[in-house]
């Protein structure tokens, strides 16, 4: 088998087979096939496709091109989330504790935000003392007695992956939508996970900017979690303005300690309560939708959820003390941006939202980019709010670093109509096998 035969069925759009694939990203990983070979590939794949079932066996080749978690020392149903990327989205750090409120197991590892997009891991980390590295027992033992545990990724899960995704961003073959899904799912299937809910933001701050080509990389990935004998869902989610009202590290942790006690906004609750029914349903914990949204309705309400929060966070060595103030963790110096007109909310740029805050230093542009944790934009508004001149928009948190390029992209961002505009869908739609 050489690498050029499979380059060349490629370019004639015929099917790989899964030795095929298997030889490749084995080869691949250890360096035995080049860059440019690899590079060449990419881009046949990008022009013709593959079949449902090559990029399923390309996920998995990729999964098993590193380090497995194994949780089976863990009992009962072990369950992850993903998110494609957002503003504002901190729902992993609210879902995990609800999760771990109904006895499901929630052994998730995340990343860290590069670009216009958060991390969870960089969120966890303005928590002072947090620990996101533990041990594969601590972590393991963790889950078993409070039944939650959020840590940084492997560095050695799914390799080949790395290496592929890098050689994608620097050879014009990101968007194929093969190459998109096995990427992420090589992750998800390495997790060790039962239950995999995937959540698919679509819009300005999303990497999918389109419903339809959000729904064909979900259709995507929920067949290859079939494929791989997995429970998958996929929610496709509005992302056109931030999630919630905060962006930025400590900022968003803030929300989450809010809404885990009953204080949520009702954008980032909605999102959150449709993730974790899916995952009860996916779970066997409830059989009826709406019951399942009924009852995870009254948890978020209660605030019963958030001991688990505060479990992960001691746990983790988390300084618990600061949860009670955690606006003291914001940066002191602030700049309020106030309307200069009367009318409606009709539009509020993710994606400006989500570059302005990294400019404060909410996030990386480079991946050596160090990250400053007190950073962000609080809004006091959404879409379809009526407002009048002089009303407060927003707030922004900064420590002198960017802070007029900002403020230029936070009032470009907000667009106010003089007649109303709709409130936004948050929910698009919800696919399963």
């Amino acid at each position: 088998m050489k690498m050029t035969d499979l380059i060349q069925l490629k370019k004639e759009k015929k099917t790989l087979s899964k030795d095929m694939i298997n030889y490749m990203i084995k080869n691949y990983t250890s360096g035995k096939i080049p860059d440019y070979q690899m590079s060449s590939m990419a881009m046949a794949i990008l022009l013709n496709g593959m079949t449902d079932e090559e990029t399923s066996n390309l996920a998995i080749a990729m999964k098993d091109s590193g380090d497995i978690i194994d949780l089976t020392d863990i009992d009962g149903i072990k369950v992850d989330k993903h998110s494609t990327g957002g503003v504002g989205d901190k729902t992993s750090l609210i879902i995990g504790p609800i999760i771990a409120h109904y006895n499901l197991k929630f052994a998730k590892m995340s990343g860290r935000g590069l670009g216009h997009t958060g991390g969870t891991i960089d969120k966890l980390e303005s928590i002072p003392g947090f620990k996101v590295e533990l041990s594969k027992s601590d972590f393991i033992n963790q889950v078993k007695k409070i039944n939650i545990a959020i840590i940084g990724q492997s560095k050695n899960i799914a390799p080949a992956d790395k290496k592929l995704y890098a050689l994608r961003d620097v050879s014009a073959t990101i968007d194929s939508m093969p190459l998109i899904a096995s990427s992420i799912m090589s992750k998800k299937l390495a997790s060790g996970s039962d239950v995999i809910v995937l959540d698919v933001k679509v819009g300005q701050g999303a990497f999918m900017k389109n419903i339809k080509k959000a729904e064909e990389l979900a259709n995507l990935m929920v067949k290859i979690g079939y494929r791989a004998n997995k429970k998958v869902s996929a929610v496709l989610t509005n992302m056109n303005q931030p999630l919630g009202n905060y962006v930025g590290n400590a900022l968003e942790i803030f929300e989450v300690i809010n809404t885990l006690k009953g204080n949520g906004p009702e954008d980032l609750n909605e999102v959150v309560k449709e993730i974790v029914v899916q995952i009860l349903i996916n779970s066997n914990v409830f059989k009826n939708k709406k019951i399942a949204s009924i009852d995870v309705d009254n948890v978020l309400k209660s605030g019963e959820a958030y001991k688990y929060f505060e479990k992960m966070v001691h746990s983790q060595g988390g300084n618990v003390e600061s949860l009670k103030d955690f606006h003291k963790q914001f940066a002191i110096n602030k700049k309020e941006i106030y309307s200069d007109y009367d009318g409606w909310i009709n539009e509020i740029n993710a994606l400006k939202i989500g570059n302005a805050a990294m400019i404060l230093g909410a996030g990386r542009q480079i991946k050596s980019d160090k990250i400053d944790h007190s950073v962000g934009i609080q809004l006091n508004v959404k879409v379809g709010m009526k407002i009048k001149k002089g009303n407060l928009l927003a707030t922004i948190y900064h420590n002198n670093k960017g802070l007029k390029e900002s403020d230029k992209l936070l009032r470009e961002s907000i667009v106010i109509n003089e007649s109303p505009s709709k409130k936004q869908k948050m929910i698009y739609k919800v696919i399963k096998k």
